[in-house]
């Protein structure tokens, strides 16, 4: 065991320093940057497209392996209140926090009216979001809620056709592993992928949006790593006390690390599912929670609403501290955190209903999409950890369930 850990943390060391070399290399070294962006697309490329049948595999076994259709209802309606419950406590808190350190204090934005061509049709999105035309385009990673959906339908329909099911429900927990270990050995890759992949993102992006934005990044960042410690290690004590709390802080980094690499959810899961069940969390608990909230619960996107918010009332001199703004401030930014895409750059959706909420003009949007670039590394860090902790808080509440 002594081993294990040992080799576990030399791999995170590892890991951690190839970000920090990869950072370095992208800042002092542009004008070799360009070189290593094959190599950390290759190792994104390998992890997008082994996650989709990953997700198919551990969504359905995962919900079939539930046995009956009361434990997993459990399951979904402990998920669900946790989530909100976790979504109002980031609302809240970063409400607080724009309030004692406004965004945009100082900041004057000369805005550019971006050319929409064609109007957004919000029915037509949501259609999108949660279905898709054909089967073949369930198996893409932009379609991930569309495949988890058919994935649930999968396993109701194998927990409802019991005897008939079982060799069906074998192939699935035999594809759960199979595609589990072909996620470890992409990861052999991880060192280089994730030095070549930060690289090329501190050289496209940092620089130009740091100097424009640093107030922002800096305190999002700030504000971040205190909300990951602090809020993060109360909800693991209230998950199972000193035990839980030794647990996430021993296991959280890889998928930690996995997420402020490749500033992707999706990518993140299989670490989230393979450090979540080392918590204790159970197989069919882990494999619900992480990929659904993956798409649903986004802790970081939370923020980053509320942030995207408070800046546009600054830098167009509106009162913030208004009653009405606070609320609907609360439930946009929520619901900004369930309609984010789950891959980097996944859409402006959320941007777009900030702005039609508040009815800012279309070029605002310039502003809070280079907000969210900025915030992209450590909101996706929350984002994934979020639903490391959710698992945790779901699986506290489905075992005292059954002890009742």
């Amino acid at each position: 065991m002594n081993n294990k850990i040992i080799i576990s943390y030399l791999f995170q060391i590892i890991l951690i320093t190839s970000l920090i070399l990869g950072g370095l290399f992208g800042y002092y070294f542009a004008d070799q940057v360009s070189y290593l962006k094959p190599f950390g697309d290759i190792f994104l490329n390998l992890i997008l497209t082994a996650i989709v049948p990953m997700i198919f595999f551990s969504v359905s076994s995962a919900i079939a392996k539930a046995g009956a259709l009361n434990k997993l209802g459990k399951i979904m309606s402990s998920m669900m209140a946790v989530f909100l419950l976790m979504g109002v406590v980031a609302s809240v808190l970063s409400i607080m926090m724009v309030i004692i350190f406004p965004p945009a204090q100082g900041l004057v934005l000369q805005h550019i009216a971006p050319i929409i061509s064609t109007p957004i049709n919000l029915s037509q999105q949501l259609v999108n979001i949660f279905t898709v035309a054909d089967f073949y385009q369930l198996f893409s990673h932009e379609s991930i809620l569309a495949l988890i959906i058919f994935a649930v339908l999968i396993g109701l329909a194998c927990v409802a056709a019991k005897e008939e099911s079982k060799s069906f429900v074998s192939f699935l927990q035999s594809g759960e592993a199979i595609f589990t270990k072909v996620f470890s050995f992409i990861m052999f890759y991880a060192p280089i992928g994730f030095f070549a992949y930060f690289a090329v993102f501190v050289h496209d992006f940092g620089p130009e949006l740091m100097k424009s934005y640093a107030r922002i990044a800096a305190g999002y960042a700030l504000f971040s790593m205190v909300y990951f410690v602090i809020v993060y290690g109360i909800f693991a004590y209230i998950a199972g006390q000193q035990k839980a709390v030794k647990a996430f802080w021993q296991y959280i980094w890889l998928p930690t690390i996995t997420a402020l690499a490749t500033c992707s959810s999706a990518a993140s899961i299989p670490a989230n599912l393979v450090a979540t069940k080392a918590m204790g969390v159970s197989p069919e608990v882990a494999e619900t929670v992480v990929p659904l909230g993956t798409i649903i619960h986004k802790q970081g996107s939370i923020i980053g609403g509320i942030v995207k918010i408070s800046f546009l009332f600054g830098i167009y001199h509106m009162s913030f501290l208004t009653p009405s703004v606070l609320l609907t401030a609360l439930g946009v930014s929520i619901l900004v955190g369930t309609v984010m895409g789950a891959i980097p750059s996944g859409g402006m959706l959320g941007e777009l209903l900030i702005i039609s909420v508040y009815g800012f003009p279309p070029s605002a949007l310039v502003s809070i999409v280079a907000i969210s670039i900025i915030i992209d590394p450590f909101a996706t860090m929350l984002n994934v950890t979020g639903n490391s902790i959710a698992s945790m808080l779901v699986s506290r509440f489905v075992e005292r369930g059954r002890g009742s």
